[in-house]
């Protein structure tokens, strides 16, 4: 690599509004030459950090290798690249076999996180997923669907442990999933579909596990959105009895007699 070559930036978009980027990946969408964004989840919008001059590739249509050899075109050039996902890239971004396929090529690369559709949609409500005395695990997953995943993963397992969770890629199987969670949380489970979280068109829907299935289909959602089970959907400002000892007055830290 010449000193001219700069590394290719992966990039997390966020969730959906331009300004919930990092400035880091701002900035990086501010000095790139060309940017390949994924054009079915990433929307236009985020591309107004981008310069007119620079070029814009939407992957929606390429496959692997083609995304690659737009990289390497570009790389060799001198140009500066990003690579530009939603949310946060290491999740679900399927980063790891681009980066891999570069490293073979001496292309190195850096990645920039983002706000993932799980963080974004608690902002949104003002949750906690982790309440002192009724859940300190947050658990992001999915459901086996045309991506299968590991046996131990399954999503029957998971919701056993009755812990805060978001279940991402999975509204197209919600009676699957509501299945499950209604075995694994009960049929009165507080729940929450998070519809393209932080968009203009954004949804956020509570509802119970049970009904789950029917409100998805009466909306007509099938595709972008989150659902969020656990229990700390079920406290509210009325029934919170536990408070975190970080900010109990009898509660003495290095910062705090």
């Amino acid at each position: 690599m010449s000193k001219d070559n700069y590394p290719v930036m992966f990039v997390g978009a966020g969730p959906g509004d331009p300004d919930l980027i990092t400035v880091k990946g701002q900035q990086a969408l501010r000095h790139s030459d060309m940017v390949i964004y994924a054009g079915s989840l990433v929307p236009e919008a985020v591309l107004k950090w981008t310069r007119p001059d620079a070029t814009k590739i939407s992957s929606a249509s390429l496959d692997l290798g083609q995304i690659i050899d737009e990289i390497e075109r570009a790389f060799r050039k001198g140009m500066r690249v990003v690579r530009l996902h939603t949310g946060d890239p290491s999740l679900y971004g399927a980063i790891f076999e681009q980066i891999a396929a570069l490293d073979k090529l001496g292309i190195p690369c850096q990645v920039i996180p983002g706000v993932t559709a799980a963080f974004a949609a608690a902002a949104a409500m003002g949750l906690e997923y982790t309440l002192p005395e009724v859940c300190q695990t947050l658990i992001l997953t999915r459901i086996a669907g045309k991506t299968p995943v590991p046996e131990m993963e399954a999503l029957e397992g998971l919701a056993a442990h009755q812990a805060s969770m978001a279940i991402y890629l999975s509204i197209g199987h919600v009676d699957r999933v509501g299945a499950i969670l209604e075995s694994a949380y009960g049929r009165d489970a507080g729940c929450v579909v998070a519809y393209r979280v932080s968009h203009p068109d954004e949804k956020i829907i509570r509802t119970t596990v049970g009904e789950l299935p029917e409100v998805t289909r009466s909306e007509n959602i099938s595709r972008h959105a989150l659902i969020i089970v656990g229990k700390v959907l079920d406290v509210s400002a009325e029934t919170l009895k536990h408070k975190s000892r970080l900010y109990d007055q009898d509660f003495t830290h290095g910062y705090r007699k």
